[in-house]
Parts: structure tokens; sequence; C-alpha cells
């Protein structure tokens, strides 16, 4: 999903897209966007996710008016994607891409271009 909405990102000629598995919370501000794929589990973001966010307000991380979104795929519940966009918007002062991007077990075709509209879609909220 991940790879889809890069893809989808790089499809906006003035985009510069990096795909990051792993970033720092102080590395954060040096993004216009920020776009968080994770999984549900235990009807739950992952803890990687949780640290990420609990350092970057430790340390006053400021997101205020960066583009954010979420996606994830889900087996039962899909609260993962939701509670992320939910700290961007509220505890960060992000601008959100609502509704998050869910997709139910693997994601299939569909859900992969679904993917990479959020890429495109955030991409194009930069473009001055």
């Amino acid at each position: 999903m991940a790879n889809a909405v890069a893809e989808g990102a790089k499809s906006v000629v003035t985009s510069d897209v990096e795909l990051n598995y792993h970033v720092e919370a102080d590395e954060l501000v040096n993004f216009d966007a920020i776009i968080l794929g994770a999984p549900t589990y235990h009807h739950d973001m992952p803890i990687d996710m949780k640290k990420l966010f609990e350092t970057s307000a430790t340390n006053g991380v400021n997101l205020k008016g960066k583009v954010g979104a979420t996606f994830g795929s889900f087996g039962w519940s899909g609260e993962a994607p939701k509670l992320l966009l939910e700290i961007m918007k509220n505890k960060f002062e992000m601008k959100v891409i609502t509704p998050p991007l869910l997709a139910k077990y693997v994601p299939d075709k569909i859900a992969l271009d679904n993917c990479q509209g959020l890429g495109r879609t955030v991409a194009e909220t930069l473009i001055p």
C-alpha cells in the first residue's frame, strides 16, 4: 500500500517523495506532508506509531499546518488509521485528508488504485 501511495504522489510533477519505514520524531519537520500507513492490531495502532507521536509531543515537534493522511489494512475493525488521523488533526493541528484509506485484509487492485489516488491528492494539495 505504501508503494502505491508513493507512486501516486510521484505522479504529480512538482512532488519530491521519500518513502520511509522508520523516521525519528525530529525528522518530521523536514516534510511538507506526512502520510502514515498502519495496520490495525487488537483495535489499536502499532506501538511504533504511538512512540513516534509521543516523542514528537515530548520534543515539541511543530507539525502545525502540514498536510497529513493515513492508510492501513485491517482484519476486523480498522481503527489504527482513524486514530492516527485524529492525533494528527487534534494534537498536532495538521491539515488532514479525510477519511483515512482502509483496505480489508490484503489490498486488491481497487484498494491499490485508491492508494495511488491518496498519494496524488496529498501531493496536489501542496501545489501553490
